[in-house]
């Protein structure tokens, strides 16, 4: 599995995190490190996303995706698996929320082999707080 951090997060998070899944053969990273840039549209990533052979989980920062009639739809028919960080991440800093989602990860991990894509989960800022499901 690949996890992919989208333009609301920062690159600290992807980098952070591929550290951590390295040893189990799995990876993350940023949406500049993806052929279709930086700047790549939402539906244009999801596009290029479903166009790999990689199983992905999405983690962004942007509700848009659940709110927004086209993005919802392209999620849902891509087959995405997604986490959406909570408000409070923008305001912590860096060094929390690069070691929140490693913390989280068995959490994570487990919900990803119990569930069906496609999904859309909040992450919460506490460390004791249970997802959130979110509908697409």
């Amino acid at each position: 599995m690949k996890v992919f951090f989208d333009n609301c997060t920062t690159p600290v998070l992807a980098e952070t995190l591929d550290g951590y899944l390295r040893h189990r053969r799995e990876g993350a990273l940023h949406i500049r490190d993806l052929p279709c840039g930086r700047h790549a549209s939402d539906l244009a990533w999801m596009a290029y996303l479903a166009g790999t052979s990689d199983d992905w989980l999405v983690v962004t920062g942007d509700r848009r995706i659940q709110k927004n009639k086209a993005e919802r739809a392209a999620f849902r028919r891509v087959g995405l698996k997604g986490f959406v960080l909570a408000p409070g991440y923008q305001t912590t800093p860096i060094n929390r929320q690069a070691s929140f989602p490693i913390w989280r990860w068995p959490d994570i991990d487990g919900l990803l082999r119990s569930l069906e894509p496609p999904f859309l989960f909040e992450i919460p800022m506490h460390r004791q707080a249970g997802f959130r499901q979110l509908p697409l």
